[in-house]
């Protein structure tokens, strides 16, 4: 056995009835935290994030505070990075898009949870912006849990062939 890829190349029309594109929108509505990476200067930087993942957009969102550094550096050049993880359940997507900020009241009223309370008291703070991320390209890694990853692994040792560790996809929009 052994990792398949395979790369699919759709428009966003299309992926929504692709198989490994839904897979990798389900994973990120699954794990719903994740790394956002983004240049800042010379340099990358990436910062942990709650994100709301909208599946029938086309696109993963973030409130942000619209004093920060990181704002400006996304305005400049607009190209990230999100990773997301959950190591226990060995689920990981990794995601290229293309940022674009915006001060949209509505839409932050929409995109509004508790979790944002922790940052902002109310909706209405001036100081919230969204980022909204447009994905070009993905790839998740979708592995057993971990208990049968560790036996595939010694099931190879054994017999000696690369185990079996689970779907690898790439997916280009």
């Amino acid at each position: 056995m052994g990792l398949r890829m395979l790369q699919v190349a759709t428009s966003f029309r299309t992926e929504m009835s692709d198989p490994d594109s839904g897979r990798l929108w389900s994973l990120m509505e699954s794990i719903r935290f994740c790394m956002l990476s983004n240049w800042n200067g010379p340099d990358v930087r990436s910062r942990p994030m709650a994100a709301v993942v909208r599946r029938e957009e086309g696109a993963i969102y973030f409130l942000m505070d619209a004093r920060r550094r990181k704002i400006e550096d996304i305005r400049k050049k607009p190209r990230v990075h999100l990773a997301f993880s959950h190591p226990g359940r060995q689920k990981y997507v990794s995601l290229q898009g293309s940022a674009e900020v915006s001060s949209d009241r509505v839409k932050i009223n929409e995109l509004w949870s508790i979790g944002a309370k922790v940052w902002w008291r109310t909706s209405d703070n001036p100081n919230i912006c969204i980022v909204k991320v447009t994905p070009i390209e993905g790839e998740y890694w979708d592995s057993p849990h971990t208990w049968i990853s560790n036996l595939n692994v010694a099931f190879g040792l054994l017999v000696g062939r690369h185990p079996y560790t689970g779907e690898h996809r790439r997916v280009t929009f």
